[in-house]
């Protein structure tokens, strides 16, 4: 008689463990189907508001709609089951007020299933942070390059890149930590800043174009895949599955030309 092993999914207090020790393995997923590839591998999946982007052709995360984050969220926590996944808060969600926040994030939490939600913001957004924690949400932060601050950034500009920046990157980080944050996300931040902060705090650092001296790492799924057109100088394209694919769809495109598909293997036939 077989005996089903019940697998367990990594918990915030899980994550905030490893603080120091093997590296963090976190990537984004949008759907069930790409959930079940990071899964088997992953220790953390991002349903982040790239999806915007990547998967609904926005032009910045922007656009990203709780409800959208929600629907996402949903389908990639039915097609997971040991990572901790992770689902962004949208702009506009948790700005407001702490209440507004916890409101949304309740919501969300509740409608996917998902493990903890991640807010963007340093200092300013430590009264909600602690706010949710508090109350039983578990919160990754995100500092230094803030995807939903861009119009103020002026662009995707990386953070740091002067000195004189280093103080405020710092305070945020540990600002965040001292919330409640159970890990914090640096992104487009230099190297020595990233490796600073990394050695300074006491929850886990998740770089995205930061060192290879934090806690972990993040990209995003379909930039290291190579189904992205464009992505960021931190990226590393593991794969290239664009090619891949053009080259597959352009077959299938000439079999249904000249009518060699579909063949006496992909039809049915009476059984008389």
């Amino acid at each position: 008689m077989s005996v089903e092993v019940q697998v367990k999914r990594q918990s915030a207090p899980a994550i905030r463990a490893r603080k120091g020790g093997v590296p963090i393995v976190a990537l984004t997923a949008y759907s069930a189907l790409t959930a079940r590839l990071v899964d088997a591998v992953a220790d953390l999946i991002l349903v982040g508001d790239s999806l915007a982007m990547v998967e609904h052709g926005l032009p910045s995360t922007l656009g990203a709609t709780l409800d959208m984050m929600i629907l996402h969220g949903a389908s990639v926590v039915r097609g997971s089951a040991r990572a901790q996944v992770v689902v962004d808060l949208p702009f506009g969600s948790y700005e407001e007020s702490p209440a507004v926040a916890f409101r949304n994030a309740a919501r969300l939490m509740a409608e996917t299933g998902c493990g903890a939600v991640k807010l963007e913001g340093g200092a300013r957004m430590a009264e909600t942070i602690g706010f949710l924690t508090g109350r039983g949400i578990p919160v990754m932060a995100h500092v230094g390059l803030t995807p939903q601050a861009v119009m103020s950034f002026g662009g995707f500009k990386t953070q740091g890149r002067e000195r004189a920046e280093w103080e405020a990157i710092e305070r945020d980080a540990q600002a965040v930590a001292e919330a409640g944050a159970y890990a914090v996300v640096l992104e487009g931040v230099v190297e020595p800043l990233a490796a600073r902060i990394t050695e300074t705090l006491d929850i886990p650092t998740i770089g995205i174009g930061a060192s290879a001296t934090c806690d972990g790492q993040i990209l995003v799924l379909e930039d290291m895949l190579g189904l992205s057109p464009r992505v960021p100088r931190f990226v590393h394209r593991y794969g290239a599955l664009a090619d891949h694919a053009a080259e597959a769809i352009a077959s299938y495109a000439q079999a249904v030309r000249d009518r060699s598909f579909p063949g006496p293997d992909n039809v049915y036939q009476p059984k008389n």
